[in-house]
């Protein structure tokens, strides 16, 4: 990984970053100062002024830092990723170095994913990292949601020396020989198209409710149901791709928000291999089960034609995933959902992980609602989150403006977010799916966002393209790259 200390957003280069701040202000800069530091900017969210963008943040409080300050997080599968930045070491700036060092390491972990943090530093400062992730820790979540993956207990420790970085790629999906389905599992749709050859030959759209349901019978019977429908519209299934919410490891289920209701003794007894399962239900066929945010990207690079693409889904919640240069899936976590966006005192607490201003909030039907109530709109005749969202769009083909500032205000948030991620993932183009982005109010918020980027930063509105795919690939799009996934043998033509 990159050190974020080097790249645009993240200068160290203080002279730079403030000439850079300087020459977009046009006089018209928003004061804002949180902790001590100065980061202020020209857009803000209407319905929500008091947002505060950790990458505006991050720039600010780099251009006076010093003190080195190091972090290396390992997985094990010949994965260390290592970042090297900086710290200011002064009392004045004290809460601001922990605070930026805390919310570094929040967004390190669920970028990448891990079960060791090494942090090289400030012996206080590590020590408070280090009580946050743990059991009793105000991160408890983190660190339980890490342990569960990686079966084995997440621990923080101090070094005087970081260890190498490692890394590596692997090329996935875009197998598009025979017949075969995509299966997409959103929190709140559920998708799913037969393929013959690589052509959609037909698609579906389900509504379901698989975070309010314990008993895993629900999700099940709505799988199987969605396979056996694309089945029916095929001569026969050679293969099986899953997109859905969710950590997987070969292929079984670690950890996933759709179980979220499920007891923990059922969740290992009938959801670990659910989709394994399911798909015995059609035929013993090569299967493969990927996070939907991975399969976001691939979506995006196979109907872009090109590589080093971040996909975003917005849907019930944030999903994300990167295809690099050479086109290949790197494998990390990509679980921005959990990753910060927002570092407001204010800003709204996530109810499963406990904490603040993450991306689950921002850019999904949650972030419409949030804002929806904010406008002064009244979404209590809408029974689920996805009427609700449903409702919000209706609005704003009606032209209703309240409704129009909610995907406005989303846009400046993802206008303020893209620069952070860029400067994470180095990428070339981002693809925006998933049903928030459907209609007028998604293509405001689309709107909104360019001219937030070239607006508040040029030099990285420059270098990166912001792409929709056509309405019908938008929604059903991960389910037909899903259907890539297996590696198959050929198949005779029909």
């Amino acid at each position: 990984m990159k050190s974020l200390a080097q790249t645009p957003r993240f200068s160290y280069n203080r002279k730079k970053a403030a000439a850079a701040r300087k020459a977009v202000a046009g006089g018209r800069l928003q004061a804002m100062v949180h902790l001590g530091v100065d980061v202020s900017i020209r857009n803000r969210p209407c319905l929500d002024p008091a947002f505060c963008p950790i990458g505006a943040f991050n720039r600010a409080f780099l251009e006076g830092a010093k003190q080195p300050f190091g972090l290396a997080l390992t997985r094990g599968d010949r994965r260390v990723a290592v970042v090297e930045t900086f710290v200011h070491g002064t009392p004045a700036l004290r809460a601001a170095d922990l605070a930026y060092i805390e919310r570094l390491v929040k967004t390190l972990l669920w970028m990448k994913g891990g079960y060791e943090l090494t942090v090289v530093g400030d012996e206080s400062m590590a020590g408070e990292i280090q009580s946050a992730y743990a059991p009793n820790g105000a991160r408890a979540f983190d660190y339980a949601f890490m342990t569960r993956v990686f079966e084995r207990p997440f621990t923080v420790s101090r070094k005087d020396k970081l260890p190498a970085a490692m890394d590596e790629s692997l090329p996935v999906g875009r197998h598009l020989d025979g017949c075969r389905i995509g299966f997409d599992a959103g929190g709140s749709d559920r998708k799913v198209s037969a393929v013959i050859n690589g052509e959609a030959v037909y698609s579906e759209e389900a509504l379901w409710f698989p975070k309010a349901n314990a008993d895993p019978a629900y999700h099940y019977d709505g799988i199987v149901s969605a396979l056996r429908a694309a089945a029916a519209h095929m001569p026969r299934v050679d293969a099986i791709g899953v997109s859905s919410a969710g950590v997987f490891v070969n292929n079984r289920t670690m950890i996933a928000s759709l179980f979220l209701k499920v007891p923990p003794d059922q969740f290992a007894r009938e959801v670990k291999d659910i989709y394994l399962r399911a798909a015995k239900e059609i035929g013993d066929v090569p299967v493969a089960v990927c996070n939907d945010g991975d399969v976001a990207a691939l979506a995006g690079a196979m109907s872009l034609g090109e590589n080093n693409v971040l996909g975003i889904a917005m849907g019930t919640s944030e999903a994300a995933g990167f295809v690099d240069a050479r086109g290949n899936i790197t494998g990390w976590l990509y679980e921005l959902a959990f990753a910060p966006v927002d570092v407001s005192p204010d800003a709204m607490r996530d109810e499963w992980s406990g904490d603040c201003g993450c991306g689950v909030k921002y850019f999904s039907q949650d972030g419409v609602i949030k804002l929806a109530a904010r406008a002064g709109i009244d979404l209590t005749a809408a029974s689920s989150p996805a009427e609700k969202l449903a409702a919000m769009q209706a609005l704003c083909e009606a032209g209703d403006e309240r409704a129009l500032a909610v995907f406005s205000d989303i846009g400046v948030y993802l206008g303020h977010t893209l620069p952070h991620y860029h400067a994470l993932y180095g990428f070339s183009n981002v693809l925006l799916l998933g049903r928030v982005l459907s209609g007028r109010g998604g293509e405001t918020l689309v709107e909104t966002a360019r001219r937030v980027l070239e607006e508040e930063y040029p030099e990285t509105a420059a270098g990166i393209a912001l792409r929709l795919p056509d309405e019908r690939s938008r929604r059903v799009g991960q389910s037909v790259a899903a259907a890539s996934l297996p590696a198959t043998t050929e198949f005779s033509a029909e």
